[in-house]
This record gives structure tokens, C-alpha cells and sequence, in this order.
């Protein structure tokens, strides 16, 4: 028995067990078939929705097989079928003719002959991969009228369920037809739903087919035919609770559809909608405990069956007028497709942004080459999107994107790093609405004064994603590094120790870059981050066994060790998420190997410079080991944005903004770090960075500043 879901009560299958029909052997089906027809389901089963009876298969083979039915007036037949595999014959020039591929596309597989009362009767010519197709999977060879059995279903990211093929897991979607015994659905129309049909006749034709079982039902349009996605917003019940886990099909238990799959269940995003263009950006929602939005495809009268024992009809969803435990109410589809541009106040041209967008039920709505829903776990599904809280959803743009929307009001988020002003724009979509252009204004002329900002520490991301992302946060220069996970190997292959992306050198405007560097690591010693050195990858880029290397790894080499070599490769050497973990780096720095020491926030994005990185660096400082503060976000998922601390280095005037000058800035220490607030400072003239002397009974000192917030 298979049940892929709630039946559908449109829906009725036809009884073929106890009809004396005469059976081709099966003993004439080829090995292949008979070995997938031994685990064939029985019985009362669902598939998309449409309920059966399974019987053991009729094989339609040398003979007409005709089956008597009781007087049956139905508009729709739904044949449950498959057809065995025919052998393709080369012919003496050892091709192929004519090619019709493995499916043999378009021959007579049989015969579906139905008999009306009174003598008429229709012919339904059964051809293969237009009405059923092979019972094996052949890739690239799918059916134009048939579907196969199982539905099509989402599949949750391989951190909420654990699954054998994590890559395949990332795509969240499974076509419903990729294991075991392949059965097909195809859906007859019959012309004359009036006239009673008494006896089905099966004829042969070239090979082998199995019927297994036939639905009959009434509904207005193509069964088997889902409309596109849509969103319906189900509202809970005082007390009521709704269950996002999983059944044993990894789908969701709280919310089920028969004729069509839901898609997502998530709680809705509360945004402050009314006050939208004066809230502040990058504003987390609160998430609803009583509004669930779901999304879904399916046929026009599928019915939604809610986990409490509720029904609801699409007709009622559109309503709103659903019955208890509702109730479930359409959110408006995005049918207008728009060109959304983000340009420059002055001037007009295109910007790199973050973007977010959603509707007037608080739905995210992404551009149409961006995810829905961006998982945000931690080295999976690594599209140019952000996720902030687990709850405010963004993605990257490079100044143009496509979107489809809703008619009525949209709410747009746009925000470029720390120095220009976020916009956050209500905005009414309607018939006419082709084009929406938001415009950004640089306010805080920082940049003009030589400060160029870098993140120091970035994993997972491609260069080109890390260059668009940087781009759309303000970065200028982000530092990607390649390491080693135990097993697990990232961004190997984009080391090459001489490229900057972004660099004029390489073809970019050389404003915003990108440059591969490593993270070294031991699990009790401690990490080190080697930016910018040139030649051979520094490797091997962790020692000593789990959790950071390989079970069985020695501890080759010294976090001193790996300092040295990157100098003498020309790079700085940064020690990351700073103080932990708290080891060698300590001798590191007290011999001067370090250039800098990484300030972090310990996850809480929008704290501020944690005290605890802060005051360990402070004990270096006063005992006189002097190392420049950089600022990393150790992004390895969408949870976290590039640059979201960020190093501000100072280019000295008249001087070229190049990786290598950026590099030159942090061996000065001429930098500050920032999770938002910008500075200039200066001491009796000198830059950040520098070091005065005091006689031993002090003195004055003219002191400078200026600070500003976008």
C-alpha cells in the first residue's frame, strides 16, 4: 500500500479484482519487469491525490484482454500503468534507424478500447512517452501527457533531516520519480460523460504493458495538471498550535493537499508595515504565533486537509471563508513581473545593493533568479542571499533585478554598507507598473578620505559571490579563505596566490576585491588567518585530528610556523575571532608575527565589539605588543553578512587603492573596526597607528575626532 498524501473525494476507484478476465503470463514480461513488479504496491493506495485500487497487474501482451464495469458515467478515467522496456536493434552500419531514443517515442505500446452502452465506443491509442512510459527511469526521457505516480515534494535542507545525498538535498525538491518500480498516470477526457461505459478493452500492441489500476472522477479541468505556486495565509485559533515537523515522506504533518503538495508552512514575518518608510533598517519581524503562510501548487479543487481534522477548499481559501480550524486565506499572486533598478543619487548609475522586498501579507518576495526561501545553515546552499535572525530575509543585487509582485503596495528594502543612506520605500504596484527605481545617496564621505573597509574573514563563498556581495555591503576588499573541515575541503580550488578579483589587473574596476588567502588551523593551539601571500598554497592547512583535520593528522606544523611562511610570501598574518581559541597565538604575538588581531561580536551581529575579544586585546597593547585591530565576520552561512564588522583602513593621500596598499595599512595599524559608527582620529597630528613618546611625567596632546553614523 502507498498513500503519497490525502485522497481526494472527487476521486473513485474502479474494483478490477474480481473481474474474470483472461491474463497473459506473466511469465512472458522480461526479467527486468518481473523483478520490479515483485515489489509493485497493492491495494488501496494515493497517488497525487487520486485514490486506487491496485491489483496485481493486468499484462497486456499477445491477447485482447476485455474488462466488463459495471455501468459507470464518469468525465475523467485516470489509467495507472507502465510499459517494459523494448531493446534497441542497430542496424548493419551499427546506428540507429529510426531514433526514437531508449522510450522509442511515439510507438504503439496497446490499445485502450472503451465501450459505451448501446454499441459506441472511443479508441485511445496508448503511445509511448506521450500517454506511459517505461517502468525504469531513463533521464531526459520523460512522458508529455503522463506523469509518474508519486507527487513531486519538497525536501528539507539536509540540517532538518538527515539524508544519505546532501548535495542532491540542497535542490529541496524531489520529481517523485526517481526510485524503484516507475508506474504512470495519464488522465482520459471523455467526451461523452453522459453515456454509461460497460467494458474496457486492452489490445496489444509493441512490447509488454501492465495496467495495475483506474480511478474515474469528476473535476472541471486536467487532473493531473497543477496550476503554478501560490501562498495562502492560515490563521490559528486561540490556543491552537500548528505542527512543523516532518512525517516519514519528510513533509509537513501540520497542512496536506490531495490533488497538488504544500511547499512551505512558515510563520509569518511580522513587519511594521504602517511605519515602514521611518522604521530602521535591517529591522528583524517578529514571528507570528497565531499565522501561518504556506505555499503551495495545485489543481484548482484540491483541498487543503489541516493536521486538526479540518477541510478547506481552494474556493474557500480564496474567500477566506474557511471552516474551522481556519481560516485559510489567499495571499495575492505575483503576476506582475517588474525591472527594479537601484541607482546612484547623482548620476544614475546602477548600484550593488542588499535588497528585500515583500508583500501586504508580509510574504518575502525574491527576484526570479534568487531563492524563495534562503537556507541559511551552515556550509549549505550557498546562493548570494542574507538571513538575518533566522527571520529577514535579503538577497544581493548588482543594481538591476527582475522580480514578479503583487498588485497592490510593496514594501522595499535597500541598503549599501555603512555610508550611504537605507531606504526603505512603500510602493503601489498596479496594471501599468513596469519599473521601480530606488535611489541611494552617499552621505558619509569617508571613502573620498582614503578609508576603504575589508572583511578579514569570509568562508564558503564563490569569488565571484564574495565580489558581488562585498560590492552590495560596501566591503572594499573581502578576504576569502580556502580550508580544511576534517574531510572537507572549501574553496581549494579559487587559491592561486596571485589573483585580486575586482583588480583592474583582472579585468575589474578595481574598487571593490576579492583575494584567497587561508585559515590555519589546530583545534588546542589555535588559528591563524594568512591573507594576501603570494606562490604556494601554505599547507598543510590543519594539523592534529578532529575537530579541525583529518582523524590520524599530526601536528605538523606551529601557528608561528604558519606566520612565517606567509610573510615570506609577502602576506599578513591575522589572528581570527579573537582571543579563542586561546593557545599559541600568545607566543605568536609576543614575538611579533602577528599583524593583526581580529575583533568579533561572538554571533550577536549587532552588539557591538564583544567586551571579551576587546579586553584580551587591551593586555596585549598594555604590556607594548602593538598589533592593528581588523575586523572579520567568519560568515559561513547566509545567517551572516559580509562586512558586518568591518576593518576601516586608511590609502594615504595621492596614493592607489591596490590589495597590496591595503595590506600596507594594516601593517601601520592605521585602522579602526566597526559594526556600524565611523571615526577619524588623530593624536597631536598623528594618524591612527602611530606612537608617540612621553616623558615619564606625561604632557598634553591635542586630540581630534570626528564620528558619524549613516
Amino acid at each position: 500500500m502507498t498513500i503519497d498524501g490525502p485522497a481526494s473525494s472527487l476521486f473513485s476507484p474502479l474494483d478490477l479484482t474480481g473481474l474474470p478476465v483472461p491474463r497473459t503470463p506473466l511469465s512472458t514480461a522480461s526479467a527486468l519487469l518481473k523483478a520490479a513488479l515483485s515489489n509493485a504496491p497493492r491495494g488501496d493506495c494515493v497517488f497525487r491525490g487520486i485514490p486506487f485500487h491496485v491489483i496485481e497487474p493486468l499484462i497486456v501482451g499477445d491477447d485482447v484482454v476485455r474488462l466488463g464495469l459495471p455501468a459507470l458515467r464518469t468525465r475523467w478515467l485516470v489509467f495507472l500503468h507502465c510499459a517494459a522496456e523494448l531493446p534497441l536493434v542497430a542496424n548493419a552500419d551499427g546506428l540507429f534507424s529510426p531514433m526514437r531514443g531508449e522510450g522509442r517515442l511515439g510507438e504503439r505500446a496497446c490499445t485502450y478500447r472503451v465501450m459505451y452502452e448501446g454499441g459506441s465506443e472511443a479508441v485511445l491509442p496508448i503511445t509511448r512517452r506521450f500517454q506511459i512510459g517505461c517502468f525504469t527511469r531513463r533521464w531526459g526521457e520523460n512522458c508529455f501527457e503522463a506523469v509518474s505516480q508519486l507527487k513531486p515534494r519538497p525536501v528539507r535542507p539536509p540540517h532538518e533531516q538527515l539524508r544519505k545525498d546532501w548535495g542532491s538535498s540542497q535542490t529541496r525538491v524531489r520529481a517523485g520519480d526517481e526510485e524503484g518500480l516507475l508506474l504512470w498516470l495519464w488522465a482520459w477526457e471523455n467526451p461523452t460523460p453522459e453515456k454509461p461505459i460497460v467494458s474496457l478493452q486492452l489490445e496489444p500492441g509493441t512490447g509488454r504493458v501492465a495496467l495495475f489500476g483506474i480511478s474515474a472522477g469528476s473535476v472541471g479541468s486536467h487532473p493531473l495538471r497543477w496550476e503554478t505556486r501560490r501562498k495562502a495565509l492560515l490563521s490559528l485559533e486561540e490556543g491552537q498550535g500548528f505542527s512543523f515537523d516532518l512525517d516519514d515522506a519528510g513533509l509537513l504533518e501540520g497542512i496536506a493537499l490531495d490533488l497538488g503538495q504544500v511547499v512551505s508552512a512558515q510563520p509569518r514575518p511580522l513587519y511594521p508595515d504602517a511605519t515602514w518608510e521611518t522604521s530602521y533598517d535591517n529591522q528583524v519581524p517578529v514571528l507570528s504565533s497565531s499565522e501561518v503562510l504556506v505555499e503551495y501548487t495545485a489543481h484548482p479543487e484540491a483541498v487543503f486537509h489541516l493536521s486538526g481534522g479540518g477541510c478547506v477548499t481552494m474556493a474557500e481559501a480564496a474567500s477566506g471563508a474557511a471552516r474551522s480550524p481556519g481560516p485559510l486565506a489567499s495571499v495575492a499572486s505575483s503576476t506582475r513581473r517588474v525591472r527594479l533598478r537601484v541607482v546612484e543619487k547623482s548620476g544614475g548609475a546602477p548600484v550593488a545593493v542588499k535588497l528585500h522586498v515583500h508583500g501586504a501579507s508580509d510574504e518575502y518576495l525574491a527576484p526570479v533568479d534568487r531563492n524563495r526561501i534562503p537556507n541559511n545553515a551552515w556550509y549549505e546552499d550557498y546562493s548570494v542571499d542574507f538571513v538575518h535572525a533566522g527571520a529577514h530575509r535579503c538577497t544581493y543585487i548588482a543594481g538591476e533585478t527582475t522580480i514578479d509582485v503583487p498588485l497592490g503596495p510593496l514594501y522595499v528594502e535597500v541598503a549599501k554598507g555603512f555610508e550611504v543612506r537605507p531606504v526603505r520605500k512603500r510602493i503601489v504596484v498596479d496594471s501599468a507598473t513596469d519599473e521601480i527605481v530606488i535611489e541611494l545617496d552617499r552621505v558619509l564621505p569617508w571613502r573620498q578620505r582614503g578609508w576603504v573597509t575589508a572583511d578579514t574573514h569570509v568562508h564558503f563563498l564563490s569569488p565571484g559571490s564574495a565580489l558581488l556581495e562585498g560590492n552590495a555591503e560596501g566591503v572594499n576588499v573581502v578576504n576569502l579563505l580556502a580550508s580544511q573541515w576534517g574531510e572537507l575541503m572549501t574553496n581549494i580550488g579559487d587559491f592561486d596566490g596571485r589573483t585580486t578579483w575586482g583588480s583592474r589587473e583582472a579585468g575589474g574596476d578595481g574598487e571593490y576585491l576579492v583575494r584567497v588567502g587561508t585559515e590555519n588551523r589546530q583545534h588546542v593551539l589555535g588559528h591563524i588567518s594568512l591573507l594576501g601571500y603570494r606562490g604556494s598554497i601554505i599547507a598543510p592547512m590543519t594539523v592534529g585530528g578532529p575537530d579541525e583535520s583529518a582523524l590520524g593528522d599530526a601536528v605538523q606544523t606551529l601557528l608561528s610556523e604558519w606566520a612565517d611562511a606567509c610573510r615570506a610570501q609577502g602576506g599578513i598574518v591575522i589572528v581570527p575571532h579573537f582571543p579563542n581559541p586561546r593557545a599559541e597565538h600568545a607566543a605568536a604575538i609576543v614575538a611579533g608575527k602577528i599583524d593583526g588581531i581580529e575583533m568579533t561580536s561572538w554571533g550577536d551581529l549587532y552588539g557591538g565589539i564583544s567586551a571579551y575579544s576587546l579586553s584580551d586585546w587591551y593586555r596585549y597593547l598594555n604590556c607594548g605588543y602593538m598589533a592593528a585591530a581588523v575586523g572579520g565576520t567568519d560568515k559561513m552561512s547566509a545567517d551572516t553578512a559580509v562586512g558586518t564588522v568591518r576593518t576601516y583602513a586608511r590609502i594615504p593621500d595621492g596614493r592607489p587603492f591596490t590589495y597590496d596598499e591595503w595590506m600596507q595599512a594594516v601593517r601601520r595599524a592605521e585602522t579602526f573596526v566597526t559594526y556600524g559608527p565611523l571615526m577619524e582620529l588623530t593624536v597631536d597630528g598623528k594618524p591612527m597607528g602611530s606612537r608617540i613618546r612621553v616623558s615619564g611625567a606625561g604632557g598634553t596632546f591635542d586630540v581630534a575626532w570626528k564620528a558619524a553614523s549613516v
